[in-house]
């Protein structure tokens, strides 16, 4: 006979899961510590700095450490609340030369549970040009991008170039000039990869009509 595991999240860490995410929602920031005693109708901080540590050791959320709102629902965390999961939406970047990616704080979407390796670290952005049509991204698009360190050849990417943001696809070769940023579009030069250029993460979906669809 198979026992089935049982949850190992109590009603009180689940509640103040809700509270978390109830809050990213509606406002666009995770909450403080005050507003969740509030919401929790507690008394002490500690209490809830006891629940956030155990959800934290649970892998149901994180914190970075030293910034203010900063806590993030990982998946685990949706799966237990059957919520679908949030992303910020960042702002603006392009998809042509590159230009400043504007921030939009407080702002937030639904993601679908279906979009593809989902983490703690991801973020939308609105794309601004043609630079990428060959690859089925088009100006206005919303992509979904996933930060990260380490990136293969072929992938279509963030990239800081300047203190400018860009997506463009990441090229690295054993030919001239081996290391690259491609546009899909043949009108776009290359970007030769320098000490300038900075790799900020993958692009890993894109938003067509209301539907998410990986990039390749």
């Amino acid at each position: 006979m198979i026992k089935l595991m049982k949850s190992d999240i109590t009603k009180r860490q689940k509640d103040l899961l809700l509270v978390v995410y109830k809050y990213i929602k509606d406002s666009g920031y995770s909450p403080t510590i005050e507003e969740m005693r509030e919401n929790l109708q507690v008394v002490s901080n500690q209490s809830v700095l006891d629940l956030l540590n155990h959800l934290e050791r649970k892998k149901y959320l994180q914190r970075k450490e030293g910034i203010a709102r900063s806590i993030v629902i990982l998946p685990l965390g949706y799966e237990i609340l059957g919520k679908p999961p949030l992303a910020p939406f960042l702002g603006l970047t392009s998809a042509g030369a590159p230009t400043e990616a504007i921030e939009i704080p407080g702002e937030w979407q639904t993601l679908s549970q279906d979009v593809s390796k989902l983490n703690s670290d991801i973020f939308l952005l609105k794309i601004n040009g043609d630079s990428m049509i060959n690859a089925g991204i088009d100006d206005g698009d919303v992509v979904l991008v996933k930060s990260d360190k380490e990136f293969v050849s072929g992938e279509i990417v963030l990239a800081e170039v300047e203190y400018a943001s860009t997506v463009k696809r990441f090229m690295s070769e054993d030919k001239p000039p081996f290391v690259y940023l491609k546009p899909e579009n043949p009108k776009y030069p290359l970007i030769l990869f320098t000490e300038k250029v900075k790799l900020m993460g993958k692009v890993i979906s894109v938003l067509k009509k209301g539907t998410w669809k990986q990039v390749n």
